[in-house]
C-alpha cells in the first residue's frame, strides 16, 4: 500500500493531468466532494493555493506547478526503486503505462496488449491514446509509441521499424492540373496538408544531394487524422505525403501515383521511447522486446501477432 504521502502526490499529479476534480475522483473510485475536501487539505497543509478552480476546469498556480514537478520526479523516484529491487522476478509484473497515437493505438497497439497481456496475465497494461504530444516524465509514463525522430533529450528510443514518405496524389487529380517537376512547383498546386504534433504548418521538406529545401504548400482540406488525409487524395482532391505502409497497396493497383521519386523527405519511423535515466523494470523491458519481436516481419508485410491475427500496418 502507498504511503500518505505517495498518495497525495499520486492525486495531485492525476489533478493536473486531468484539470478536473471530477474526472480525478474517479480514477481513484472517491466521490467528487471527497476529492474537494482532499485538495482543501492538501492546500491547507502546505499554506499555498496550488489550483485555481472554475465550476468546469482546475488550473494550476505558480506553486501548482512547483508541485507538480516535485511530485512527478519522486514518484518516478519510487516506481525505479521499486523496479530495481523486483527486477529479478522472473515474471514481469506491476502496472506499465503506455502511450501511442489514436488511430495506431486503436488498431495495432491495442491487439498487441491483448496478445502480450495473454502472455504476462500478472502485467496491468493501462493504454493511453492521444494525437498530442506527451510528456513520459511528467505524465509517468513507462513509454510511448510514436513515429519520428527523438522529441525529448531525456528519453531514449528504440527502432521498431523503418518508414519511407512519399509524396503522391491520384491519376484524376494528375490529368486536371498536371505533375510537379520539382518541389517549388508545389506552390501552384492543390495541396493535402496531415497536420501532426507541432510541425509547420503547410511546410514540407525535400532532401537531394544532401541539400534540403523547405516548400510552403497550401490547399483547401487538411486534417490530423491520417485516414481522412489520404481518402481525400484518393478521390483527387490535391497531392498528399503518406507513409510508405499506407500507400503500398494504393501504388501497386495505381490508384495514386508517387511524385518526386528523385527527392525524399523526412521519415516516419517508428520508434518506441522511455524516460532515459529509468531503470527497465521486467514488464517494461519484455514489452518492448515484444513489440520489436511484432515489427520485425518481412518489409511491406504486416506481422502476425502471437494470436494468429495481422495488425494493420502503421499509419503516420
Amino acid at each position: 500500500m502507498k504511503s500518505d504521502i505517495a498518495s497525495e502526490l499520486m492525486f495531485f499529479v492525476l489533478l493536473a493531468k486531468h484539470g478536473n476534480l471530477s474526472a480525478t475522483a474517479r480514477e481513484l473510485d472517491m466521490t467528487p466532494p471527497a476529492a474537494t475536501k482532499r485538495l482543501a487539505q492538501l492546500e491547507q497543509r502546505l499554506g499555498v493555493r496550488l489550483v485555481n478552480r472554475t465550476t468546469r476546469r482546475a488550473s494550476l498556480t505558480s506553486e501548482g506547478e512547483t508541485y507538480l514537478r516535485h511530485a512527478s520526479r519522486i514518484l518516478a523516484d519510487i516506481r525505479e526503486m521499486e523496479d530495481q529491487v523486483t527486477s529479478s522476478r522472473a515474471e514481469p509484473r506491476g502496472v506499465l503505462r503506455v502511450n501511442a497515437t489514436l488511430g495506431f493505438g486503436r488498431t495495432v497497439i491495442a491487439p498487441l496488449v491483448s496478445d502480450y497481456a495473454r502472455l504476462h496475465p500478472d502485467v496491468e497494461v493501462r493504454l493511453e491514446v492521444t494525437d498530442r504530444p506527451v510528456d513520459l516524465v511528467e505524465q509517468g509514463l513507462d513509454l510511448a509509441v510514436r513515429f519520428g525522430t527523438l522529441p525529448d533529450s531525456r528519453l531514449s528510443a528504440r527502432r521498431l521499424q523503418s518508414n519511407r514518405r512519399f509524396l503522391c496524389a491520384s491519376p484524376a487529380y494528375l490529368a486536371r492540373h498536371g505533375a510537379p517537376q520539382r518541389p517549388a512547383d508545389l506552390a501552384a498546386h492543390r495541396c493535402i496538408i496531415h497536420r501532426q504534433n507541432d510541425e509547420a504548418y503547410g511546410v514540407w521538406r525535400f532532401t537531394r544531394n544532401r541539400e534540403t529545401q523547405a516548400i510552403k504548400v497550401g490547399g483547401t482540406l487538411a486534417s490530423n487524422d491520417g485516414d481522412i488525409v489520404l481518402g481525400w487524395a484518393l478521390d483527387g482532391h490535391g497531392i498528399l505525403i503518406r507513409s510508405e505502409w499506407d500507400l503500398a497497396k494504393y501504388l501497386e493497383t495505381g490508384r495514386l501515383r508517387r511524385l518526386l521519386p528523385a527527392y525524399t523527405l523526412p521519415s516516419a519511423d517508428l520508434f518506441v521511447y522511455y524516460p532515459a535515466s529509468r531503470h527497465l523494470s521486467a514488464r517494461v523491458r519484455t514489452f518492448i522486446d515484444f513489440l520489436a519481436a511484432h515489427f520485425q516481419a518481412p518489409a511491406g508485410r504486416p506481422a502476425a501477432t502471437p494470436g494468429g491475427r495481422r495488425a494493420r500496418p502503421p499509419s503516420a
